[in-house]
């Protein structure tokens, strides 16, 4: 009995629209899903209902660390790199000990202006800081002054 081996599909979710995309094995595959997600991202980088409405959604952590990366290379602009701790600031309750802090990877977050996180972690959700909140840098407003 022969079985057909079928290509795997990367899942694309914009608004209101769920589609797949073939894997054909080449390099180019994570340039024709993000082109698929995020089309025109050059034309609507600034506009955070275009980047906040549109999300690659992956199974396994080395996808998503590969999709990041090329997602912070297209956006315009310096990359920032925050590197952790292993202590928290003000922390009284002991919320972040440092043992769980220890275990976060990467242990760097790298961040552009306009290009989307999202919150793994519920840091304040009284004020809508919770998991799965999305997010985009932008310049404070004192440094448009300068």
């Amino acid at each position: 009995m022969v079985t057909e081996r079928r290509r795997p599909m990367m899942m694309v979710i914009s608004t209101f629209q769920t589609r797949s995309v073939s894997c054909t094995g080449k390099d180019t595959d994570l340039d024709t899903l993000i082109y698929n997600v995020f089309p025109g991202l050059s034309a609507n980088m600034a506009d955070p209902n275009y980047i906040t409405s549109r999300a690659i959604l992956s199974t396994r952590n080395d996808c998503v660390d590969k999709i990041n990366m090329k997602m912070i290379n297209q956006f315009q602009g310096d990359e920032m790199v925050y590197h952790s701790f292993d202590s928290a600031v003000d922390d009284t309750h002991n919320y972040y000990p440092s043992k769980f802090l220890n275990t976060l990877k990467p242990n760097a977050l790298n961040l552009k202006i306009n290009c989307p996180i999202i919150l793994l972690r519920n840091i304040d959700p009284a004020n809508g800081l919770c998991n799965g909140t999305r997010l985009v840098p932008r310049i404070p407003e004192e440094c448009h002054r300068c």
